[in-house]
């Protein structure tokens, strides 16, 4: 969600390859968990270095988990799998994680239960993303 690069540079390959898009990060590198407080990240932490998590764009950047009662992880991950029909590819997203709840919760995402009117609503906060990717 936080990125539409690979529609704009790979997509025309992946389609006459015949291939599918592996989405890299799709929890914006835990931002779209929902489990980052950006003004707790140590100097040290390579996330203070990147845009989208300096604070004025951190607050702008929000999700909205609550209606469907699903973490926004699965929101995020939900929508990243229900993007094949519109790329004409298959796609498949791929969060990290060290925990095994995390890895049921991101499995659950599948059965999120996302409507037509979700995906048309987080398609356009996708299109509003404050600040540069790197």
């Amino acid at each position: 969600m936080w990125t539409r690069d690979p529609e704009t540079t790979v997509l025309g390959a992946l389609r006459e390859l015949g291939v599918g898009l592996v989405a890299y990060s799709p929890l914006g590198r835990g931002f779209l968990a929902g489990t980052v407080d950006v003004d707790s990240l140590g100097a040290e932490n390579a996330r203070r270095r990147l845009p989208r998590f300096a604070a004025e764009a951190a607050r702008a950047n929000t999700s909205i988990a609550e209606a469907r009662q699903v973490t926004a992880a699965q929101v995020a991950l939900a929508w990243v799998s229900a993007q094949a029909p519109r790329l004409g590819v298959p796609v498949v997203p791929i969060p990290g994680t060290k925990n095994a709840h995390r890895l049921e919760q991101n499995a659950a995402a599948l059965d999120a239960g996302l409507s037509a009117e979700d995906l048309t609503t987080l398609d356009a906060l996708a299109g509003q993303v404050v600040d540069a990717r790197y």
